[in-house]
């Protein structure tokens, strides 16, 4: 079905028919087409709110996936603004909560919304690498992670996702023309990341740095070695 289909079709309905019918045919799609297979669970037993997870990315699958991985800890994802400007990503929106940033920016008032709604005890996922990667391996993150984790003082916990790249494969035609494969999704989570403390002979970058690389590693470590990318030593 094209993007002008669904456009069409759901601009003269009410919004929460829209959502439902949304959600019935996320439901459906991935019903029918991810065999996912889920590592980890355990350590998802007694958490505190407010929790930050975060994930490798590699498909426009992988919020759904998540979303439905971790119902029960009712997650907001952080996501790019193009994703609720393309018609057709636009109706995830109404399945997963978002909230939309604008990638390679300094967008404060998203931001401000991140850290806000942390602070009021809800979960969010962000994935640091801030686009899907179009070769499977993890790509260099951006640090606003550290900034979210600094003024919330939220657990982080890292995610790994292999497979979702082969149920929603990237076109680089256009997210319109991406369609639903059969496949196999492996989700590993893993335990909270320790937050490293500052050493008094490194300055802010460096500290920042470590600390990046740090996090980025407790993602590849859930990773198959050829999906761990520049974070692989």
């Amino acid at each position: 079905m094209s993007s002008t289909w669904y456009s069409m079709f759901f601009k003269f309905l009410p919004d929460n028919v829209v959502t439902l019918i949304s959600k019935k045919l996320v439901d459906g799609f991935l019903n029918k087409y991810a065999d996912i297979n889920i590592e980890g669970m355990e350590n998802l037993k007694n958490l505190e709110n407010p929790v930050i997870f975060i994930s490798n990315h590699l498909s426009n699958s992988d919020g759904l996936v998540l979303n439905k991985v971790l119902e029960a800890q009712d997650v907001t994802f952080v996501a790019g603004i193009k994703l609720s400007q393309n018609k057709f990503t636009n109706l995830g929106t109404h399945v997963v909560k978002t909230i939309t940033i604008t990638p390679n920016s300094a967008d404060k008032d998203a931001m401000s919304s991140i850290i806000k709604t942390v602070k009021s005890g809800n979960n969010i996922l962000v994935f640091p690498e801030g686009t899907r990667s179009r070769t499977g391996a993890l790509m260099e993150a951006r640090r606003g992670i550290l900034l979210i984790q600094k003024f919330t003082k939220a657990d982080i916990i890292p995610i790994g996702v292999c497979g979702s790249e082969k149920l929603l494969p990237i076109n680089n035609l256009g997210m319109e023309k991406e369609k639903f494969q059969h496949a196999r999704v492996n989700i590993k989570i893993g335990k909270a990341v320790k937050m490293l403390e500052k050493n008094q002979n490194e300055n802010k970058h460096e500290f920042d740095e470590r600390s990046m690389k740090h996090i980025m590693k407790a993602i590849a470590q859930l990773l198959p070695e050829e999906y761990r990318g520049v974070y692989k030593d």
